[in-house]
């Protein structure tokens, strides 16, 4: 039985998770392999998806050949091509999550990988997978695991509700624009007529929240939607020796250190203006807070904030969790965050919103706290009862019950149950 995943990156968040299942499979005994967009790291087993020519008809060509002899006379003058799904894009508001059209100019029935392969594993695909020309030619079961909502939403990858602050802590609703309605209905009538279609189709989701999202969309309310969550690789991710963690970091060793992970702080989504004002509104100089990332002016009117920068080796960020005393993800809207699992089997406890997958992984009280709404204020008070009672957290507890939970070998086996029950 041969897999093939298919994933548009080999960098990301999504990336990541899908790379990891991969080495899964394979340790597992599986012969699975990658067929990516766009290739920058060494990754067993897979290649660049490389577009075969297209030929041009001879009428084509004669037309051609005509439009460049007028041109030349002055006789013809070409209209500029407007790209109308670019002028909506430009249109969208800043701080919004991302958008994708389900089309694309790749025909990945085309690859040598796809050939082989007897059964295709879509993982984060967008700009990659032409829905039509892919779902109309397979003919190889499809098992597409979905790390956001685009692949059942009009384009967005989350369907934001909330877009802003306002000056007291709280989320302001999102106003949906005519244009985007327009948009989003068009795009779910076109995804839900094609997937419509295809009969061996199987959907994934790594959080009950995004399983549940799925199973009510109305581009896959007829096709099976299942629960694997993601795993990981519990033998890098794993509790290392704090004073050393920070020595090495350069962390002090006598404050209690809050962490905070994320590429870029102005994605909205990603709730770090929430982060930022419950921080200041703690105001202790015993804490320090230290954010991994891209680094950001923004930072800069914060005391007591250490940025470390992007850290893109697994086991020197196992390093980073193992010197925080607590991981902060105040996201919005999320599916099942690899940071909160990474942060889990370095025994690292976690405080979050109570919404999407995070719910799944944060058992209030005993591997975290969850604020119980979103806003500053919410968030302010969890990070100061979370101070406060900082030694009732069990790392070891709390590595132990996340390996039990979210090991690769885990992952790897319930694929490989879905694999065989579909083959």
């Amino acid at each position: 039985m041969k897999i093939l995943i298919v994933n548009s990156f080999d960098r990301g968040g999504a990336a990541n998770a899908c790379l990891r299942l991969h080495k899964g499979l394979l340790d597992v005994g599986i012969d699975s392999s990658v067929l990516l967009q766009h290739k920058e790291n060494d990754v067993p087993n897979s290649q660049v998806f490389v577009p075969l020519p297209k030929k041009k008809s001879y009428g084509d060509r004669v037309r051609n050949k005509i439009k460049r002899i007028l041109f030349e006379l002055k006789l013809y003058k070409p209209k500029p091509i407007i790209n109308q799904e670019q002028v909506f894009l430009e249109s969208r508001k800043n701080g919004l999550e991302l958008f994708s059209f389900p089309t694309s100019k790749c025909d990945i029935t085309e690859s040598k990988l796809y050939k082989e392969a007897d059964i295709i594993n879509l993982h984060w695909v967008a700009g990659f997978l032409d829905y039509k020309t892919f779902f109309k030619k397979n003919t190889k079961p499809v098992v597409w695991t979905l790390h956001d909502m685009n692949a059942f939403s009009g384009g967005e990858h989350y369907e934001e509700s909330f877009l802003g602050i306002d000056p007291n802590g709280n989320p302001v609703k999102r106003e949906i624009t005519e244009a985007e309605r327009l948009v989003h209905t068009n795009n779910i009538k076109f995804k839900a007529d094609i997937i419509s279609k295809s009969n061996n189709l199987s959907i994934v989701c790594p959080s009950k929240w995004l399983q549940q999202e799925a199973q009510k969309s109305h581009v896959f309310k007829d096709k099976p939607v299942y629960h694997i969550p993601y795993g990981l690789d519990s033998t890098i991710f794993k509790i290392r020796n704090k004073n050393f963690s920070r020595d090495l970091l350069g962390i002090p060793l006598d404050k209690k250190v809050i962490l905070f992970v994320a590429d870029s702080i102005s994605n909205h989504r990603k709730g770090f203006a929430y982060l930022k004002k419950a921080f200041e509104k703690l105001d202790r100089e015993d804490v320090v807070l230290c954010a991994i990332g891209n680094k950001s002016g923004e930072l800069a009117s914060l005391n007591n904030i250490q940025e470390l920068g992007p850290v893109n080796d697994e086991k020197l960020m196992s390093v980073v969790y193992s010197a925080a005393d607590v991981f902060v993800i105040p996201s919005l809207m999320d599916n099942l965050p690899n940071t909160v699992l990474e942060s889990l089997l370095c025994g690292t406890p976690v405080i979050g919103f109570p919404v999407g997958g995070i719910t799944d992984m944060v058992q209030d009280g005993v591997n975290g706290l969850l604020a119980n709404e979103i806003s500053v204020d919410a968030l302010w008070e969890t990070l100061s009862a979370f101070l406060n009672t900082i030694d009732t957290f069990d790392c070891e507890k709390i590595r132990q019950d996340a390996v039990n939970k979210y090991d690769l070998k885990i992952q790897a086996n319930a694929y490989f149950d879905l694999f065989e029950s579909i083959f």
